[in-house]
């Protein structure tokens, strides 16, 4: 019950849209006012009070306007508070006016990228590895990147961090018997691991009104204490693989001669014979050095 009260207790505040006016009719209003009041003192036949006021009013109001003026580039926006009541945000572009007695907190909305360092981790299999990411992000919500959260850009930083961690554990780094067919690696799924890291980057600064629009892994390799021993594995895996390969085009080699040399006739050869042809022909073909013939000036049998 506690938790659920301090939950609902919490204030969460979504940007409004604030109206600003035009700079650069104000500007002329308040060069206006100035010119009018320094004009109405040096013409006064007499300094009376009146005059005075008047001068005086029309100076402050024409600073007034001033001090309400700001300027606003693309891909820019400014948060306007009033004694710490959040009003609106602006995202109008070029000279603009609003209350002088608003806060004004200006806030870039340009894409940004965060390069995390390559952080050691471990996989899916417990084995430990380094990866590294290229994240693109960008202010969505400035209500919330400013209000919500206390620095949103330490917060994406931190949040990226554990995201990552978090995505690491869920993939294994490379395939592996253990592992289902077609399951997704970190090495062979790039693209993969790639969208669900945007979406859990996506869910992380939901909070702070940061939008993801695009993650990379930059950086992806096994720890350095076991670099070698992954790599004598994945050579040893390659040897197999291509083993598999040699020895599977032999043995299609030896069928087709066999079969040439029956449809042909060239020789009858029965079965040992052919066992002793198919074990010379495997030899020659499956060494991974070059083999040297032996001329049998005799018979098979003698």
């Amino acid at each position: 019950m506690v938790q659920e009260k301090q939950l609902s207790t919490k204030k969460i505040i979504q940007e409004r849209q604030l109206q600003s006016k035009n700079g650069y009719a104000m500007l002329g209003l308040g060069v206006f006012l100035q010119v009018a009041g320094v004009a109405l003192l040096l013409n006064a036949s007499e300094h009376t009070l009146v005059s005075v006021v008047a001068k005086l009013l029309l100076n402050v109001i024409g600073t007034m306007i001033f001090a309400g003026l700001y300027m606003l580039q693309p891909n820019e926006a400014v948060l306007l508070s009033l004694f710490g009541d959040y009003k609106g945000t602006d995202r109008s572009e070029g000279l603009r006016w609003a209350n002088f007695l608003y806060t004004k907190r200006k806030l870039s909305l340009r894409a940004r990228t965060l390069n995390t360092p390559p952080l050691k981790v471990n996989d899916k299999r417990g084995n430990p590895v380094e990866i590294g990411a290229a994240i693109v992000w960008r202010v969505e919500e400035t209500a919330l990147a400013i209000f919500n959260v206390d620095d949103f850009e330490r917060f994406v930083q931190v949040q990226a961090e554990a995201a990552i961690r978090h995505l690491a554990a869920q993939y294994a780094y490379d395939d592996g018997e253990d592992l289902a067919t077609g399951e997704t690696t970190l090495r062979a799924g790039m693209d993969v691991v790639a969208n669900a890291m945007r979406q859990e980057l996506h869910n992380r600064f939901v909070a702070a009104g940061i939008d993801v629009e695009d993650a990379k892994l930059t950086h992806l390799a096994y720890a350095q204490e076991i670099a070698q021993v992954m790599l004598r594995r994945q050579q040893a895996e390659a040897i197999i693989s291509a083993r598999k390969k040699i020895v599977q085009g032999a043995v299609s080699m030896v069928e087709e001669a066999l079969q040439g040399l029956s449809e042909r006739q060239i020789v009858e050869l029965d079965d040992e014979r052919k066992a002793a042809m198919v074990s010379n022909l495997l030899v020659v073909l499956c060494s991974d050095k070059e083999t040297q013939p032996v001329i049998n000036t005799g018979t098979l049998y003698n």
